[in-house]
C-alpha cells in the first residue's frame, strides 16, 4: 500500500512531533557557496562541529566564473563567497571540491556522476533544484539556509511530510522531442503551483524510456510546477548508470545494494493523494513565451490569447507579455533571437551535449548570436573532449566555456543584457533571472542548437 516515497521517507524518520513536523535523518548534504556561510557562522556561534563530516560535500558553483578559473575571480562578492566556502570546509573538516578541481562542478551534476547520490537515500542542499537527485530513486529536496545549518549539525531535518502525486506519461516520444520538452509540457498543463505541497513520482512508459540524463532533467525541474521534489523509481536503467561509480558500492556490496534498491518502488495498489497521466505523443519540442517556466507551448504553437482570462490573470499575463516584448497569439517562429545557452544543472550533462553536437555538426552558427556552451562539470567536460564534440562545436564556430552554474542565473558574469533574447536551456525565465532586463526563452538542447545556427526560433525536427 505504500508509495515510494512514503518507504524512503518512513526509513528514515527519527521522531514524529505530535502536531508538528517529523525529524528526519539525511544521509547527504550538499553545500555551496550561496547558501552556506550563515550556516556555518552559526555552527561558530554556538561551538559546534558538524555531527557527520564524512556524509557532506561542499563545491562553488553559483558565483564561479566560466572561463580563467585559474585566476583570482573579479567579482570581489563573488570571489568571497567562493573563498569563504573553502575556508569553513577546511576549518569543519568537509570535502571540498574547489574551482579548477577535476571533481568540480554543479553540485547536481557531480552528485550522480560520482556516485555520492544513490537510490533510498535522503539528500538535501540549499538549493531548491536538489530535487535533480531524485531521478536515482531518492528523496531529495532544497532546503533554507537556517535548516543547512541544523543537518550540519545533527544530521536531521525537521520537516512536515508532503502528500504524494504520482504523474505517468504513457507511450512513445516523438522525433525531436527530449525530457526537457516532457517537463516543459507537464508544467504548462499542470502550472507552477499545481503540484505545491506534493512530492511527485514520475512514472510511466515514457519516464521509463528515459536515460539517466533524460530522468536528471525531468526531476531538477519538479520544483517549477511547486513540488517539494520529485522522483523515479530506480531500475535498471538506473544500475547501469551507477555502476562503477567513484563512490557507488563495489563488489559483494553492489549485488546488496542492487537487491535493496530493487524493492524501491511504490506497491500495486498504492494510493496517492493526487494522479495525473498524459500522452507522450502530444509532446512536441517546447518553448516557453512568458515569464515563469509554465507559460510553455509547442514550438509549432501560437501564444494564447487573453479570451477566457478574469482580470487577475489577464492583468499578470499582459504584464508578462510586454517584458518578453510578445503578442497574445503570434507564433515565435522565426523570432530572432540573441543569445544561446547551453548548460545548468537542468541540461549541462553529456547527453544534453550530443543532442546539440548532432543539430550544429556540418553547419555554422548564426553571426549576430552568442552562445555559450558551458558544461556542468569537469568530467562532462572530458566526456565532450574524449567523444569529439570540441572538434564538431569548433568547426561550427562554438566554443566550450568551463563548468559553473553559468547563465543561469545573473549570479556570475556570464549575464544576458537588458532587452536581449536567449534561447536558454535552464531553468528559470523569470523577469531578470538572466540578467536586468533580458528576455529568457526555455527551451532543450535540440531547439537551442536550431536557433544557434539559425539565429531565430526554429523548429529542430527540420534539421534532423
Amino acid at each position: 500500500m505504500n508509495t515510494l516515497f512514503d518507504k524512503i521517507w518512513d526509513a528514515h524518520v527519527i521522531t514524529i512531533v505530535k502536531d508538528g513536523p517529523t525529524q528526519l535523518y539525511i544521509d547527504r548534504l550538499y553545500c555551496h557557496e550561496v547558501t552556506s556561510p550563515q550556516a556555518f557562522a552559526g555552527l561558530r556561534a554556538r561551538g559546534l562541529k558538524p555531527l557527520r563530516p564524512e556524509r557532506i560535500y561542499c563545491m562553488p558553483d553559483h558565483n564561479t566564473p566560466t572561463h580563467d578559473q585559474d585566476k583570482p575571480i573579479d567579482d570581489p562578492v563573488s570571489r568571497t563567497q567562493v573563498d569563504t566556502l573553502a575556508k569553513n570546509a577546511i576549518e569543519f573538516g568537509l570535502t571540498h571540491y574547489g574551482m579548477m578541481h577535476e571533481k568540480n562542478g554543479i553540485i547536481h551534476v557531480v552528485g550522480p556522476e560520482r556516485g555520492l547520490t544513490l537510490p533510498g537515500m535522503t539528500i538535501v542542499c540549499g538549493d531548491s533544484h536538489t530535487s535533480t537527485h531524485g531521478a536515482v530513486g531518492a528523496v531529495a529536496f532544497g532546503i533554507g539556509t537556517s535548516e543547512v545549518e541544523m543537518v550540519l549539525a545533527s544530521q536531521c531535518i525537521l520537516q512536515a511530510k508532503p502528500k504524494t502525486m504520482r504523474i505517468r506519461v504513457e507511450g512513445a516520444l516523438g522525433k525531436g522531442v527530449t525530457a526537457k520538452d516532457m517537463a516543459l509540457y507537464i508544467m504548462s498543463k499542470v502550472t507552477t503551483s499545481g503540484a505545491t505541497g506534493y512530492f511527485v513520482e514520475y512514472a510511466g512508459s515514457a519516464v521509463q524510456g528515459l536515460t539517466m540524463e533524460g530522468r536528471f532533467t525531468l526531476c531538477n525541474l519538479s520544483i517549477e510546477m511547486g513540488a517539494r521534489g520529485g522522483m523515479i523509481a530506480p531500475d535498471e536503467t538506473t544500475f547501469a548508470y551507477l555502476k562503477g561509480r567513484e563512490n557507488s558500492p563495489k563488489g559483494d556490496e553492489w549485488d546488496k545494494a542492487v537487491a535493496f534498491w530493487k524493492t524501491l518502488k511504490s506497491d500495486e495498489d498504492a494510493v496517492f493523494d493526487k494522479e495525473v497521466v498524459f500522452d507522450a505523443a502530444d509532446i512536441e519540442p517546447m518553448i516557453t513565451y512568458g515569464t515563469n517556466p509554465g507559460m510553455g507551448m509547442g514550438i509549432t504553437d501560437t501564444i494564447p490569447v487573453t479570451e477566457g482570462m478574469n482580470e487577475v490573470e489577464k492583468s499578470s499575463f499582459l504584464k508578462s507579455m510586454a517584458y518578453m516584448g510578445f503578442e497574445p497569439g503570434e507564433s515565435l517562429l522565426g523570432k530572432k533571437i540573441d543569445y544561446v545557452f547551453l548548460g545548468s544543472c537542468t541540461n549541462g550533462r553529456i547527453e544534453d551535449f550530443r543532442a546539440f553536437a548532432s543539430i550544429v555538426k556540418g553547419r555554422k552558427k548564426a553571426e549576430h548570436v552568442t552562445a555559450w556552451l558551458v558544461p556542468g562539470s569537469w568530467m562532462v567536460d572530458t566526456q565532450i573532449r574524449q567523444e569529439g564534440l570540441d572538434k564538431i562545436f569548433e568547426d561550427a564556430g562554438f566554443k566550450l566555456r568551463q563548468p559553473g552554474c553559468s547563465a543561469c542565473l545573473a549570479m556570475n558574469d556570464d549575464k544576458i543584457p537588458a532587452g536581449k533574447y536567449a534561447v536558454s536551456t535552464s531553468n528559470r525565465n523569470f523577469e531578470g533571472r538572466q540578467g536586468p532586463g533580458a528576455r529568457t526563452i526555455l527551451a532543450g538542447p535540440l531547439v537551442a542548437a536550431a536557433a544557434a545556427i539559425t539565429g531565430e526560433i526554429t523548429d529542430p525536427r527540420t534539421f534532423m
